[in-house]
Order: structure tokens, then sequence, then C-alpha cells
């Protein structure tokens, strides 16, 4: 199957999924931009935040800056996932997406990349729907991963009318599609990965993975994209070679003081400092799975195996005591407790297209459901 059931997933890798989200809304708070709304695959938040002001011209919206946010699973469903993300079935595969995609590199071939483009896709058909049912418009959409740890917050200079930005590095041949920033009419285009596959058949691309035809997608539709360095990082369970080879793939300490733009990451006691870190990113490709280490901004983990013993002190000291006491209060829920977070979440959804959160919750916690 495209994913993995909850009940096949160690417990302690949801604590990883959930600590991030906390801190993806304290972030924006703290920016100069607010949040008016947020919005997931699985269901969307409608709170409104009124006389938002922003110091820099270029964040349209004046007094009342509408900004959507959308929080997608694992793009390849080998990583985290969200505790709301359900069972795909197999989508029918066309003359066209066969010609322009390859199953080359991804995990779950042609179908995977199918199944993550229509999950995209699904955000801003969520969000038009919600714009034409209270008849407005959001001025920004911000799109993102739900197992992306941030480390600070999000910059408005990477708020571009006609622009759309997406992180630096880790391009795989094409660009880096972990996150994504962008007016309406930008990020329209941007998220629409499944139903502008033929304008990117018709341009004349061939065999392209995720990223490569993220660039071809924006290049034949005549989007202007730019790229930037982010403070986030996208935390793996999965195992890699150490040191990588030079299409490997490097796994950041999460104690890294540089901004990592998306780069695969764990909480690890580093293994790999200063001149080990120039050895290793030296010999990589650039145009695949890279990030910037320059000035010590990087520390590298061995991934070959799995999280090693010990793993939640060197979280807890990374991410503060306030994400920290999140992470403990998650790993000793009991089911009530978890249901109960859920239906305040439900409380605060204009829609809500997920499982119950009776079904979350038991997957998670490994319970059985009669």
């Amino acid at each position: 199957m495209f994913m993995k059931k909850w009940s096949e997933l160690d417990w302690r890798l949801l604590l990883l999924v959930i600590v991030p989200l906390s801190l993806l809304f304290f972030v924006f708070s703290l920016s100069s931009t607010h949040i008016a709304s947020v919005v997931r695959q699985s269901f969307i938040f409608g709170k409104t935040l009124s006389n938002v002001k922003s110091s820099r011209p270029n964040l349209a919206g004046g007094d009342r800056c509408k900004i959507a946010v959308c929080l997608i699973g694992g793009a390849r469903r080998f990583e985290l996932t969200g505790p709301s993300i359900v069972e795909k079935k197999p989508m029918p595969e066309t003359e066209e997406q066969v010609r322009v995609l390859t199953a080359a590199n991804s995990p779950n071939g042609i179908q995977g990349l199918l199944q993550y483009f229509n999950l995209v896709e699904g955000c801003i058909t969520m969000i038009e729907s919600h714009q034409k049912q209270h008849n407005f418009t959001y001025d920004w959409i911000v799109r993102t991963r739900v197992d992306g740890y941030w480390s600070a917050p999000l910059h408005p200079k990477n708020f571009v009318a006609g622009r759309y930005t997406v992180p630096s590095g880790s391009v795989y041949g094409g660009l880096n599609d972990r996150l994504g920033i962008g007016d309406y009419y930008t990020s329209k285009v941007a998220l629409s990965r499944l139903s502008l596959v033929p304008e990117i058949d018709k341009a004349g691309y061939r065999q392209l993975n995720s990223e490569s035809a993220f660039k071809a997608q924006l290049i034949a539709l005549n989007i202007s994209y730019m790229e930037n360095r982010f403070p986030f990082c996208v935390v793996t369970d999965r195992t890699y070679e150490f040191p990588p080879a030079h299409l490997g793939v490097p796994v950041a300490a999460m104690s890294s003081m540089g901004r990592l733009s998306g780069a695969k990451c764990r909480p690890c006691t580093p293994v790999c400092k200063d001149g080990c870190v120039a050895d290793v990113m030296s010999s990589l490709d650039k145009r695949w799975s890279w990030t910037d280490w320059s000035n010590g901004t990087l520390e590298l983990c061995n991934a070959e195996g799995g999280w090693e013993k010990g793993w939640e002190k060197i979280f807890d000291r990374v991410a503060g005591e306030k994400l920290g006491q999140e992470r403990k209060r998650v790993n000793g829920l009991m089911l009530e407790e978890c249901v109960g977070d859920f239906r305040e979440m439900m409380k605060r959804a204009a829609r809500w297209d997920a499982p119950a959160p009776e079904e979350i919750c038991g997957l998670g916690l490994g319970i059985t459901q009669n």
C-alpha cells in the first residue's frame, strides 16, 4: 500500500509530528505576519485574525493580510506521517503521466508520485472551497509538511508578490518541494501538481521525478521562483548510508546551528563536525541531496541504524523546555486524553475530513478498537 498503517508506526514518531506542529503555530505568531486561517489536507481551521500589520511592503494585504497555511503529510510516505492522513487507494495512470513521470528513485513508483501530487492539490481545492463559502480570497498561501521541525520563525522577506519561494538545497534535479510560499495565483499553479501534468507533457518534458516535475511545472506555466534558506528540517526515521556517497543523503543533527532548508534530520549525537562535514559535503552532488554547510552550521548523524538510545534527552535539549514538556505530555497520553485533544481541534475546524478521533488515537497508541 502507498502509506503505512498507524499500527505499523512507532509511537515515538507521532511525538515528533505533534511537537513540530506546535512549534509551527508558535513560529508564525511571532513573525510580522499572522495566521488568518490554517488549512490542512484533512481539516481547515477557520480562525480569523484582524488588524494584521506588516512592516514589509511586499507582504500584501495591508491591515488585513489573510494567509492560508497548508500542512501536508510526509512527501514520500517513508518518514513521519500526520495523525489524520488516510490510506489512499491506487489511482489510474494516464498515458501523459506515464510519459512525464518516472518511477526511478521513488519508493512507490509513479503511483507514489500521483498520490503525493493529489494530496498537494487537495490543499488548493479546500482553500478555494473555503474562500467561496466565505466570499474572500487569501493573500498568501504557505505550504509545508507535518514532519518538518522548525528552529526559528519564518521571515516575511520570503513573501514576494508574483514569485514563488522555495527552499534551497535538496533539489534532486529540480526544485526543493518541501516548502512553498506564494501569493494566491502563484500558489494555485504551484499546488496544482496533478492537474497540470498535461501541460508539462505538452511542453515536452519526460521521465521526471517529483522535484524536476515541480520545476518543469513552474517553468511551463511561466511562474517566477526564488530559492532561500529556511530554518527547518524533515525529521526522518529512515536509515541512510554513512558517509553518504556522491548521490547519497546526508542526515543532519537537529542541533545544527544553520538553516537546514528541509534537509533530512533526526535528534542525535553528531558524529561528523567541522572538517569531517567539509569532506562529506564537498563530495556530494549539489544538484541532488545537498544543503549549505559553511561556517560550521551543519553537523551530521550516522543514520545507518535506528535512533540512538536517549534521543529524547537530545530532542528536549535542542527544542527547549516548552517543546520538551509537550513531548513528555504526548508520550504519557491515555486514549481518553488523546481523543479529547482531537475533539478540541475539531471544534476549531470549519471542515473535518479525517478519521474519527477514537480511530486516530487508537491506531497511534496501538489500541485495537472493537
